[in-house]
């Protein structure tokens, strides 16, 4: 046998413990933490109710991630949200996308009239975001995964934070005064949600904030992937989120999901911002989405999680 055959051997046995590992997990935690002592709910993941027909590939799974804005005391899941990614991931061939969705796009809101889209998690929670998002890109979510910001600070931190190419250099005088250098950076959880939180000093306002979301999320895939081997990794990160989470899944479908995350090709992630324009409403600024070009992202990433050109 040679090298490499026992090499990738060494690597199919590791996967599938760590598969059986975060089985049990799963099944211990779905078990174990809903009887323990209260903890303060953090992170949120909600099934989307969607109409019967909807045109959608079973093999690809679509997440919207939702970073919420949520002040201590607030409700998570009825505050607006400051983050809205839609991420998409084909189970079959280890493609994903990331379609960046404007936090301040103007888009109509069913039953709410017209308003910016993160207003719908106010208004209706998960579900009618999800809805709203849907109704802008052709795209419902299967799901809707949504956490407070000093939570996902802390996830960064756990997992050693991470490593990302920064394409342009930019600062904050209220979240990151010494800014962040163009090039390969080192982020850890505070400098991972100012990068992807500041705005006011990017020369493209919100879309360049919603690249820069989808730059964070490609190093949290990569840190992730990179130490998934480890003993315990996967196992300490899966209770940790257990116990400060809401959600109406089964341990089975959230062992779907996470399978679905692992499978995901660093290779094949593409991503997409939403372009459009900025306009006024009522004295606000506001994004006018291209809902064209929303629908054509849709229609490319539909299928098998990929859009090649933005």
């Amino acid at each position: 046998m040679s090298g490499t055959t026992t090499y990738l051997g060494r690597q199919r046995v590791r996967r599938a413990l760590r598969t059986v590992a975060l089985a049990c997990v799963l099944g211990v935690a779905a078990l174990v933490v809903p009887d323990s002592a209260p903890h303060s709910e953090q992170v949120s993941l909600v099934k989307v109710d969607r109409a019967a027909g909807v045109d959608v590939d079973p093999d690809v799974v679509w997440i919207l991630a939702v970073g919420s804005d949520a002040r201590p005391g607030e409700q998570m899941n009825r505050t607006r949200g400051d983050a809205l990614q839609l991420v998409g991931m084909d189970t079959r061939t280890g493609a994903a996308t990331t379609i960046g969705i404007p936090r301040d796009s103007w888009v109509p809101i069913p039953g709410h009239g017209s308003s910016r889209v993160n207003a719908a998690l106010t208004y209706g929670g998960p579900q009618l975001l999800g809805e709203t998002v849907g109704d802008l890109v052709g795209i419902t979510p299967d799901y809707v995964f949504v956490t407070r910001f000093p939570f996902f600070e802390d996830l960064v931190d756990d997992i050693g934070g991470i490593e990302v190419r920064n394409p342009r250099p930019f600062s904050d005088v209220n979240l990151k005064d010494d800014g962040f250098r163009a090039g390969r950076i080192h982020l850890n959880g505070y400098d991972a949600m100012a990068f992807a939180r500041i705005r006011k000093t990017l020369a493209g306002g919100d879309f360049d904030r919603s690249a820069n979301q989808q730059i964070v999320l490609r190093g949290i895939h990569a840190k992730v992937r990179g130490r998934a081997d480890e003993s315990g990794f996967i196992e300490r990160g899966v209770l940790s989120v257990m116990e400060h989470l809401y959600t109406d899944l089964p341990p089975a479908e959230l062992f779907r999901l996470a399978q679905a995350v692992a499978q995901v090709d660093p290779g094949r992630i593409t991503g997409c911002v939403l372009p459009g324009s900025i306009g006024n409403v009522g004295g606000a600024s506001v994004v006018l989405p291209n809902v064209t070009t929303a629908r054509r992202y849709g229609d490319l990433a539909r299928r098998d999680a990929t859009i090649e050109r933005c």
